[in-house]
C-alpha cells in the first residue's frame, strides 16, 4: 500500500475516535459561533478532499450530494456560497449516520484513485488534506469542550481521572544571546505556506522562561485583584474585562464553598496550582506578565529558543513541568506572543482558493508557537504558526513569559 494512503487511512480513524465518546445530540450543537458542530467538522474535512482532489482529478467525478459543496464549505470564497458559520448548529440533515456514510464513501474513492491514478500533485493535496484534518482533530477537541461547559451537568467527554501535578518548580529563567538567525520553515518536510519563506531575523538578547506559568501563580494574580487593576490591561483589553464583567479564565468556577475548580475535558476537577495556566486570551496573558514585570515572547524569540527544546506530546490536558531546561514548549498549550500575525518578507499565497487557507486571515490577530495537549501527534514543529484575536480564549492558551 502506498504508505501515504496508509497514512490516510490512519488520519481519517482519529476523527472518527475522537467523536466515539459523543451522542449524536452532543455532534449536532454548536455552542458559538467561533466554534463548529463535530458533524460540520466530520464532514467539512471530507469535503475537502472532495472538492479539492476527486473534483478535480477523479474521472467521472459525481458529488456524494451536491448541497454538501455549500453546507460544508468554510472559507473558500473560490469555490462558491457557504452556509454562514453561526448557523451550522441549525444543520439537524444530514444526520451523523449520512455524514459517516459520507466519510466512507470519500475514502473508498481517494483509495482508488491513488492506486489507478499516482501523481506528486495528488501526494501533495492529500499531504495539506491530511494537516488540514488534524488542525479539525484539535478544533473538535477544544469545540466540544466549550459545547459541554454549557451544561449544568458538566459532563466529561473522557471518563478518566486526572492524577495531581508533580509539584511545579520555581520560574527559571534561560538566556540568549541573540543576532542574526534564520526563521521560518527549513523546507525539511511539511510546512503551511505562512511559515514561509524562510528570512533572516535580528534578535537582541533575552531570556525565556523555562516552564508555563501555573493555575498557582495565575490564581495568585486573581487574588491581587489583576482583573480589577486597570493599569495592568491594554486599553482594549481592559474595556473586554469590563464589558464581559470577567475574573477568571474561562473554564474556572468556585464550587459553593468556595474553592476553585476547573472544567476539564475530564470533567470538573479541583483546581491543580502545579499545572499550566489555560484557555486564556492574549489580554490576560498580557496583563499578567505586566503584573510581574514581564512580557510575551515575540515569535521571532520563540522560534530562536525552541531550537534547544525537545518536542514533546500533551494527552487531553496541560500536563505539569518535568525535567530541565526549556520545558512545556510543544503538547501542552499554545503560548501566545506579543507578534500580530503578518506575511513574512516575500510571502505569496498559493493560487486558487487554496491560496485562502493563511494570507486573508492576516489582520487584527496574533500568532501563537507550540502546540497544545490537543494537538494531534506529528502535526507540532518548530516554525508552525498558529493565530487568534486577541480576546479568544476556547483553545488551550497559556503563558510563556519573556525579559531582556
Amino acid at each position: 500500500m502506498n504508505p501515504l494512503i496508509a497514512r490516510y487511512q490512519a488520519v481519517r480513524k482519529h476523527t472518527l475516535a475522537l467523536s466515539e465518546p459523543l451522542s449524536d445530540e452532543d455532534c449536532g450543537a454548536q455552542s458559538m459561533p467561533d466554534a463548529s458542530p463535530i458533524k460540520w467538522h466530520m464532514a467539512h474535512t471530507t469535503w475537502f478532499f472532495e472538492t479539492f482532489i476527486l473534483e478535480r482529478m477523479e474521472r467521472d467525478f459525481a458529488p456524494f450530494h451536491p448541497a454538501f459543496r455549500i453546507l460544508f464549505n468554510s472559507y473558500y470564497n473560490g469555490i462558491g456560497e457557504k452556509h454562514p458559520r453561526p448557523q451550522r448548529g441549525l444543520l439537524t440533515r444530514p444526520g451523523m449516520a449520512q455524514v459517516r456514510a459520507y466519510r466512507a464513501d470519500v475514502d473508498a474513492r481517494i483509495a482508488r484513485l491513488a492506486a489507478s491514478a499516482p501523481s506528486a500533485e495528488l501526494d501533495m493535496l492529500l499531504t495539506l488534506g491530511l494537516q488540514h484534518e488534524q488542525q479539525h482533530q484539535e478544533l473538535m477537541l477544544t469545540d466540544v469542550k466549550h459545547l459541554l461547559a454549557q451544561s449544568l451537568l458538566r459532563p466529561a467527554y473522557m471518563e478518566i481521572p486526572l492524577a495531581p501535578a508533580a509539584k511545579a518548580p520555581p520560574q527559571a529563567w534561560v538566556a540568549f544571546d541573540g543576532g542574526l538567525t534564520d526563521i521560518g520553515h527549513d523546507g525539511q518536510g511539511f510546512s503551511f505556506d505562512n511559515e514561509l519563506p524562510r528570512h533572516k531575523e535580528y534578535v537582541a538578547p533575552f531570556a525565556l522562561a523555562a516552564r508555563l506559568v501555573t493555575n498557582g501563580e495565575y490564581l495568585d494574580f486573581i487574588n491581587a485583584g489583576g482583573y480589577a487593576n486597570a493599569a495592568l490591561w491594554l486599553a482594549e483589553g481592559w474595556d473586554w474585562v469590563r464589558t464581559q464583567n470577567l475574573r477568571a479564565p474561562i473554564y474556572w468556577f468556585q464550587d459553593d464553598k468556595g474553592a476553585w475548580q476547573e472544567f476539564t475535558l475530564h470533567g470538573p476537577q479541583p483546581l491543580d496550582l502545579h499545572r499550566p495556566v489555560t484557555h486564556v486570551s492574549l489580554f490576560e496573558a498580557d496583563a499578567y506578565a505586566h503584573w510581574v514585570g514581564a512580557r510575551l515572547p515575540t515569535e521571532a524569540e520563540w522560534e530562536y529558543a525552541a531550537a534547544r527544546a525537545p518536542l514533546e506530546t500533551g494527552s487531553l490536558h496541560p500536563a505539569g513541568a518535568l525535567g530541565e531546561g526549556l520545558r512545556q514548549m510543544y503538547g501542552q498549550c499554545w503560548q501566545w506572543t506579543s507578534s500580530s500575525y503578518a506575511p513574512y518578507p516575500g510571502f505569496a499565497a498559493a493560487e486558487g482558493a487554496l491560496g485562502e487557507y493563511n494570507g486573508k486571515f492576516m489582520l487584527n490577530q496574533y500568532v501563537l508557537r507550540g502546540s497544545s495537549c490537543a494537538t494531534p501527534d506529528g502535526h507540532a514543529r518548530r516554525s508552525y504558526r498558529n493565530f487568534f484575536p486577541a480576546g479568544a480564549r476556547w483553545q488551550f492558551t497559556g503563558i510563556r513569559l519573556a525579559r531582556r
